[in-house]
């Protein structure tokens, strides 16, 4: 699933693309929006919440997306034709730009002033203007024998981390992805790594967290089942943590990160 940098990145896109433009054409593909119409609208601005994505525009109106697993946007030029597929659910047009959203996991019309009701469970925004390291490990906090590695995954304690940044995060702490939060001594500076982490990531295609971009040096544990530690020469490991049926995959060092 696309993390907060990436979708960070992508509200970056659409904010430069729609920003200030009346909309020339919408075509909300879903089947509850299917007679929705912000046609003559001005988009007001587009920005990220956590893994969240707004468009809000003059009259009033937010539209929210989330790109899950799959989802992706892609921004052209209005004049460029649009290769008609049935993975695209929402396309936003002006004189200049057109926006093309494909497989998107949401797409919700809702007043602007309803935002909070969509979205008001979310945690800290790791890369909003309003973020809030406090505040996260107060969450975080709050449940101490919850393993780390669920804690950090859960978006109602800070928004934007997904299954990458966990593995890496922990790995650099030294943290065993199953200890208990309150075992944990310094979640300020673990939090603290996670938005360092995404802010140096956030302008860019690809994460990297090792300084290595070359193809296969950009992840110290990520995705390296069974090759050796780039620290201690010890095989990496996986396995799945989570309630059933809410698994997500870890790695880990075993002797990093005891």
């Amino acid at each position: 699933m696309p993390e907060g940098d990436l979708v960070w990145h992508t509200a970056r896109r659409l904010h430069g693309a729609l920003a200030g433009r009346a909309l020339t054409r919408t075509d909300f593909r879903v089947p509850r929006l299917a007679t929705a119409d912000l046609t003559g609208d001005v988009v007001t601005e587009a920005l990220s919440r956590g893994k969240h994505l707004l468009i809000r525009t003059r009259s009033g109106c937010t539209i929210h997306t989330h790109l899950r697993m799959d989802g992706s946007w892609r921004v052209c030029p209005a004049a460029d034709p649009v290769r008609e597929s049935h993975r695209i659910r929402l396309l936003l047009a002006n004189r200049d730009w057109q926006a093309i959203g494909y497989q998107l996991g949401v797409v919700e019309l809702m007043p602007t002033g309803a935002e909070r009701q969509a979205l008001g469970h979310l945690g800290p925004d790791l890369l909003g203007p309003d973020w809030d390291r406090a505040e996260a490990v107060r969450r975080l906090s709050a449940e101490p024998d919850r393993p780390i590695g669920e804690a950090l995954l859960d978006q109602r304690n800070l928004a934007g981390i997904g299954n990458f940044y966990v593995a890496e995060m922990l790995f650099l702490r030294g943290v065993d992805p199953w200890r208990p939060v309150g075992e944990i001594a310094d979640l300020d500076a673990l939090v603290e790594l996670g938005r360092r982490l995404l802010e140096a990531n956030k302008t860019r295609i690809g994460q990297v967290t090792t300084g290595d971009t070359a193809p296969g040096r950009r992840s110290w544990v990520y995705g390296r089942r069974g090759r050796p530690c780039r620290r201690c020469g010890t095989r990496i490991r996986s396995g799945e943590q989570g309630a059933a049926g809410e698994e997500r995959v870890r790695f880990w060092c075993p002797a990093c990160q005891r």
